[in-house]
């Protein structure tokens, strides 16, 4: 097995959906980025594109067309996210340890902005998003805890990473943009306790019960596993 401080030898694995059009896109642009193009500007760059996404999400209620600034922050957090790594290996200038703890540093701030600034749109209630930033906060402390124990790095559950998790909230916010009034109105008025509940409300509540599910489960398989291992 892989020595827990050995980065370098962490087996990196991805599976995602639109990997066979994501790696090649990759290797494309860093082969054509200019040399002022670091991996450190572009995890400042995902970093800015967070931001985008908190300030578009949280001005979406004055005008759901701010939606479409929260979709451009997206696309240059998924640059600056996915670029630098790809970058850094390229131009074989990696720095393992420091890449490893200032990407997934980072990863957390941005996933906080962009969940947050989810609960702060008139679309889904801002306990409800940070309950569902807490579901996601968990899977991602089992994907590093795994990392440090067995040396594997998993990024995508199933077909789906954080790159197809993109995709999805864009898709959803230009139909949100083409359908705002449904989005607005509570699914369930006529039940007690949960007639105010909008849609995303709903799917927000789900999401943060799936993800704790899913931690805790994976977290009893592998420690029984490594149990039964004497590892």
């Amino acid at each position: 097995m892989t020595e827990m401080g050995d980065i370098k030898q962490h087996k990196r694995v991805n599976d995602m959906l639109l990997g066979p059009l994501e790696r090649p896109a990759l290797q494309w642009m860093a082969s054509h980025s200019p040399a002022w193009v670091t991996p450190d500007v572009l995890t400042a760059l995902g970093v800015v594109g967070s931001l985008f996404c908190f300030a578009g999400y949280w001005l979406s209620g004055r005008s759901v067309l701010w939606l479409l600034f929260v979709n451009l922050g997206f696309i240059i957090n998924w640059v600056g996210d996915s670029l630098d790594g790809t970058l850094a290996r390229y131009r074989k200038i990696e720095r393992p340890k420091f890449g490893f703890y200032i990407d997934h540093t980072v990863d957390a701030v941005t996933e906080f902005l962009t969940i947050i600034g989810i609960g702060m749109s008139p679309f889904l209630r801002l306990d409800i998003a940070a309950f569902a930033m807490i579901g996601y906060l968990l899977m991602s402390v089992h994907v590093y805890v795994r990392t440090a124990v067995e040396g594997v790095f998993k990024i995508s559950y199933g077909t789906f990473g954080p790159t197809e998790l993109r995709v999805i909230i864009m898709l959803v916010n230009t139909a949100i943009m083409l359908a705002e009034g449904w989005f607005l109105t509570p699914l369930l008025r006529d039940v007690p306790v949960l007639g105010n509940l909008l849609p995303f409300d709903i799917i927000g509540i789900v999401l943060a019960v799936a993800l704790s599910g899913v931690f805790l489960g994976s977290s009893w398989e592998h420690a029984v596993r490594l149990a039964r291992e004497g590892k």
